[in-house]
């Protein structure tokens, strides 16, 4: 891998730019592999850069059926934190943030993570309690959050409005400082460029058709539009279209997926100093390093598999952020989009093997996957190379929906979802 540096940027300046390689190799895909991930998104290209670094496996493929990052991971609004309620969410999605605070040094790639910090807005006493409560069991854990008042949350975030004639008044706000931005799209590049790097093999446009079961009932191959490869570990991590490639091997998952929309506005200046997010209004805001803002919507109402949502869902979110900030009014939209959320039934991820030996799966993000990228590759490569969980992702198991174990993060979610 030609590796970045100042010195590399200078060089090829001298050079006119000429001497930069690709940044993965585009292979063919192997009649054989000992593990293929489907899903080439920044989870799965995760998982197989922590499969060939951490547990020396090298004859691994990662199967896109478009473009690496085509999908949810060029699909968010990049938003990253850690304040979850219980136990293992905390655990988990903070995992996942101390690894955002290497990655760049990781991967030799630039993924502009900025730890910003973000401002979880209190609009009646119920959110006062839930987010309070929330502080205390995040500290209780070792992860930062504070509650501020109306007037601290304004002096830290200076365009929000608090003043008492809001149809949803800010009565305080819950802050976690660590909490950030990343650009997807370097995530995507940094891990593919990095696995492929340690020999993995890239596959784009070519799309899993099925999954082929020996007599025992164990996988022993996937059919794709390029060809039939052999495998005999199965790792599926395909955002919104996990329940289709999970009935190939014929389980039936507790997902449902859901049109999740986001929006940018024209770019300007340096405004907006954090993350604001709000539950009640179901919108949030940041604003990236070439000056748009990037705006959340809640999930739309009905399940679907489309990358598009309706309009009504992105006009109400951008009336409540004219609200929370009177003085973006004039400011034009240049482009919104949709993303497909697979969402469980208590709102929290499943990262686990399933009941057919070699299959394993990493899905049900909701609207929290792309804040839990790094950690989840590491731990779902830990899964699948050693076909037991790490203890950090040991509950969050296909059997909680059996058992009644589950861990219901709905309200952490801070959209409708």
């Amino acid at each position: 891998m030609q590796r970045f540096s100042a010195l590399a940027l200078a060089r090829n300046a001298l050079s006119g730019q000429t001497g930069w390689q690709r940044q993965w190799r585009s292979p063919d895909p192997a009649k054989r592999y000992n593990a293929i991930i489907i899903g080439g998104g920044g989870h799965g290209l995760a998982t197989a850069f922590h499969l060939a670094r951490d547990h020396g496996m090298r004859n691994i493929a990662v199967l896109e059926k478009s473009w690496i990052g085509g999908g949810n991971t060029g699909r968010n609004t990049t938003i990253i934190r850690s304040n979850y309620l219980f136990n293992a969410s905390s655990s988990l999605y903070d995992h996942a943030v101390k690894l955002w605070e290497n990655l760049s040094q990781t991967l030799n790639y630039n993924v502009m993570f900025s730890q910003r910090g973000v401002l979880m807005l209190a609009h009646n006493v119920h959110d006062e309690q839930v987010f309070k409560r929330h502080v205390h069991a995040n500290r209780l854990n070792g992860v930062d959050n504070e509650w501020l008042t109306a007037a601290q949350a304004k002096a830290f975030c200076p365009p929000l409005r608090i003043d008492a004639g809001m149809r949803y008044p800010v009565l305080g706000a819950a802050l976690q400082r660590r909490a950030g931005v990343a650009r997807h799209d370097a995530v995507a590049w940094g891990y593919a460029r990095a696995a492929d790097a340690l020999g993995v093999d890239i596959v784009e446009n070519c799309a899993a058709t099925s999954i082929v079961r020996d007599r025992q009932g164990a996988v022993e191959a996937v059919e794709t539009t390029r060809g039939r490869i052999a495998t005999a570990k199965i790792g599926v991590v395909a955002a919104g279209n996990t329940s289709v490639i999970m009935g190939m091997a014929g389980l039936r998952m507790p997902l449902e997926s859901f049109p999740l929309q986001a929006l940018v506005s024209e770019p300007v200046k340096p405004v907006l100093p954090c993350i604001v997010m709000s539950n009640t209004i179901h919108a949030y805001i940041s604003q990236s390093d070439k000056g748009e803002l990037v705006i959340g919507a809640g999930t739309d109402a009905y399940i679907s598999y489309s990358q598009r949502g309706a309009l009504h869902v992105s006009t109400h979110t951008l009336e409540a952020i004219c609200e929370l900030f009177p003085q973006f009014r004039r400011m034009r939209m240049l482009r919104n989009w949709g993303g497909i959320v697979d969402v469980t039934p208590d709102r929290s991820p499943i990262i686990a093997k399933t009941s057919v030996p070699g299959l394993y799966v990493n899905c049900g993000w909701g609207t929290g996957g792309f804040k839990a990228t790094p950690g989840s590759g590491h731990l779902f490569a830990w899964t699948m190379a050693k076909d037991e969980p790490h203890p950090i992702n040991a509950p969050f198991t296909l059997e909680r929906f059996r058992d009644g174990f589950l861990i219901d993060e709905a309200a952490a979610a801070a959209v409708s979802h």
